[in-house]
């Protein structure tokens, strides 16, 4: 049986999966807007380009205490049957296949956390891990049926917020809203509008966030609220985000394969710099190239821990990363071609740059940058 992708993330130091099928998006936390009387698992919603998205905590939601929230967490938003929600997690790590023979059905918790089971799709064991695989259906089901129809009468009271203004959410016959939603949405109008307004998303779940951090929260969220005006969603472009030193580089998401932590690394006799050295991955050899001087970055104190592999024509290779940011959709229209008068031999290898929070993310072009930037080594020869 061929293997699935699961995107596998943390939450207090243990790991996650779940299947990539049912990810549409991840991103940083934002200033939430809080619900009172919404169920005790969800902590806020969100005006996600001009759609209502709920976020839920899933360590709430898997009976586990709510720690306060921080910068580096991050919201997955996952759908089942036209239904999404936001997942905030501690980390995300990678995407890897994982095959079914190596999924147990019947989970064993003596070695962390319990959870209830119905939550549980199975636990996979990856080398020396555990990795407890979650079931978007149960994640979802009965948030979507209570929440809704609290939503609904936040919702009324939500004109003057300047969260959910300048929208079109709010009154909007053409809302993002799925048909699953509306339905629910119609039934809570029988409730009182009389719901009080609760404390703010920092009081509750950020504490001890300072000034700077909660701006920074802020703009995150007016970020994510601005639609993205696209006749046809299947023309976005998925991106994968990473750092390397203080620079943003993004790369087609089709290449992408799965993301890694660089283990044990065997070097390889007279080879360029740029090659880093072969890794046993599932027990095949793959090559870790780094292409900081192909891109005139400067070399870093400490080697990248993490990879990207990549797959470009019959090439397969990790590319060493020092993060993996995020994985982003973007409209063809956002992207800006390079200046011809300012361009640099390493600028070449770029497809182009989009905005990214206040950074400016540089596209790279792959079969370019291996080709022409002289990255492939002939072993045999």
């Amino acid at each position: 049986m061929e293997s699935q992708k699961y995107l596998i993330f943390g939450l207090n130091d243990l790991p996650y999966g779940i299947k990539t099928a049912q990810v549409r998006e991840i991103f940083r936390l934002p200033e939430l807007t809080p619900i009172a009387d919404a169920p005790g698992d969800i902590i806020g919603i969100l005006n996600f380009r001009g759609a209502i998205l709920p976020v839920m905590h899933l360590a709430k939601r898997l009976g586990q205490t709510i720690p306060p929230c921080h910068l580096n967490d991050r919201v997955i938003v996952i759908e089942w049957q036209g239904f999404q929600v936001g997942m905030v997690v501690h980390q995300v790590y990678d995407v890897q296949p994982i095959d079914a023979t190596s999924i147990e059905p019947e989970p064993d918790y003596g070695h962390g956390n319990p959870i209830h089971t119905a939550f549980v799709a199975g636990v996979a064991k990856i080398e020396d891990q555990l990795i407890t695989l979650l079931n978007p259906e149960t994640l979802i089901r009965q948030t979507d049926g209570v929440a809704l129809m609290i939503w609904e009468e936040r919702l009324n009271s939500l004109d003057g917020d300047p969260m959910f203004m300048d929208t079109g959410i709010l009154g909007d016959e053409t809302s993002e809203v799925s048909l699953a939603q509306e339905s629910l949405v119609d039934e809570s109008m029988e409730m009182t509008s009389s719901i009080p307004v609760p404390t703010n998303f920092f009081d509750l779940h950020c504490h001890n966030s300072t000034p700077h951090e909660r701006a920074i929260f802020h703009e995150r969220a007016l970020e994510l609220r601005r639609a993205q005006h696209i006749s046809n969603p299947d023309e976005l472009m998925p991106l994968a985000v990473v750092g390397l030193g203080e620079e943003y580089f993004a790369l087609a998401l089709d290449a992408v394969r799965e993301f890694i932590n660089i283990r044990q690394v065997t070097s390889i006799p007279c080879c360029p710099s740029h090659i880093v050295g072969d890794i046993n991955l599932r027990g095949e050899v793959m090559t870790l190239v780094d292409i900081r001087n192909t891109l005139n970055l400067a070399e870093p104190e400490q080697k990248g821990t993490k990879a990207i592999v990549i797959k470009v024509d019959d090439i397969i290779a990790g590319i060493t990363v020092d993060q993996v940011l995020d994985v982003i959709y973007i409209p063809p229209s956002q992207v800006t071609t390079m200046p011809t008068a300012v361009r640099t031999s390493s600028q070449d290898f770029f497809q182009g740059t989009t905005p990214y929070h206040q950074k400016t993310l540089s596209i790279l072009d792959l079969p370019k940058l291996f080709v022409q930037g002289n990255l492939i080594v002939d072993q045999a020869a």
